[in-house]
């Protein structure tokens, strides 16, 4: 090879080394650049809008079809399970990495060599705590019976007091109320309807309130009516006065728990617990005929006139695939159980449903409201 040939060689060398190192250092540069973004920037706020949403929805409809199965479960006589989510913590780790790496050998060795690697990693690890209904949180939740200051609370918050009081007691003054429970199952007593009819009218024209008093050292809830001039709607007033056995100027009722008013100045309400109203409300799902004839479900007994003017709250449905318009659906038994989205009256029952099982839950430490925890950084 000739002198002038081994300098061009080693000028273009030195040009594509030159070139290189350029490359090199401006790859570092850019790199170094994007490490110190990345760690300016934080991936935590951009989480919050749809971790807290998609969370809120996941855990409303599981509830829904954990209420709904636990009605199952009590139509065919199973034992009832509730499984709260007590807590939600969510870790996010978001890692990367880029490296460039070169080398100028002398000519002829055949090993300069360029390179250049990216790595990444992100891993989204939810831990989801429940928690089950058990031993005293059990007892209280399902089995007590609701207190009297709760239901009178649900009637000045604006409920209908007929559906309030239809759902919750099992008797006012001694007036039955009607019940579809295994064993107990009865019509009810025709004067407690129209006790609630005319209770509902006298709420409408303003004519029924409620309000605290103190007695001594305790507060009672106390109901008082106001004289009303319309004739039809004092009609109802004095209808209700009579049907629940009051003296005809009584203006101030006080509220007590129990099956009998002692006095003619009181009403005696006579509470359901929530196990009650859940086995009321499963009498009336409707179930394949196949397992009534086998005795796989209880059977109501049929409706007497009385009875059958008085239609169930919420409508349950059953078939053997899973319409595209359901509310609430669970499966049970190899057959689809659901609400029809377009039924707005068992929807309004079933999501009042849930709120009464949620106002027997009492304070508890280790049984609070789910928290959902995103740490960010």
């Amino acid at each position: 090879m000739k002198p002038s040939d081994n300098h061009k060689t080693e000028s273009r060398w030195r040009v594509l080394a030159h070139g290189i190192d350029a490359r090199l250092r401006n790859a570092l540069a850019l790199a170094c650049a994007g490490a110190l973004l990345a760690g300016c920037a934080s991936m935590g706020p951009a989480t919050v809008s749809r971790d807290r949403f998609n969370y809120a929805a996941a855990i409303s409809e599981s509830w829904k079809q954990q209420m709904l199965l636990n009605l199952l479960k009590i139509r065919y006589s199973d034992a009832p399970v509730f499984l709260d989510v007590a807590n939600v913590i969510n870790s996010y780790t978001l890692s990367g990495e880029a490296n460039l790496y070169g080398e100028a050998a002398e000519p002829g060795r055949g090993d300069q060599f360029l390179g250049a690697g990216v790595s990444g990693r992100y891993e989204d690890r939810p831990t989801i705590t429940y928690s089950p209904l058990t031993g005293s949180r059990f007892a209280r939740s399902l089995l007590s019976p609701l207190p009297v200051s709760s239901v009178l609370y649900l009637i000045q918050a604006g409920y209908p007091v007929d559906i309030v009081l239809r759902v919750t007691v099992s008797s006012i003054n001694g007036m039955e109320n009607a019940y579809g429970g295994l064993g107990n199952s009865r019509p009810g007593d025709p004067r407690f309807f129209e006790l609630l009819k005319k209770m509902r009218a006298s709420q409408d024209a303003g004519g029924m309130g409620m309000r605290v008093k103190q007695v001594g050292q305790d507060q009672a809830v106390v109901i008082f009516l106001r004289p009303i001039s319309d004739e039809t709607r004092a009609g109802d007033l004095q209808d209700m006065v009579r049907l629940l056995g009051l003296k005809p100027d009584a203006r101030e009722l006080n509220v007590v728990y129990g099956s009998f008013q002692a006095n003619d100045a009181e009403v005696a309400f006579l509470t359901r617990s929530m196990l009650q109203i859940l086995t009321d409300f499963a009498s009336d799902i409707d179930v394949p005929a196949r397992d009534a004839e086998e005795g796989r479900v209880y059977v109501k007994p049929r409706a007497s006139e009385e009875q059958a003017a008085t239609k169930p709250l919420i409508r349950i449905r059953q078939s053997a695939e899973l319409p595209a318009n359901a509310y609430a659906a669970s499966r049970y038994r190899d057959q689809w159980f659901w609400i029809d989205d377009r039924d707005v009256v068992s929807k309004s029952m079933f999501s009042f449903l849930m709120f009464m099982f949620a106002l027997t839950e009492t304070s508890d430490s280790q049984a609070g409201a789910p928290v959902v925890t995103v740490p960010a950084r």
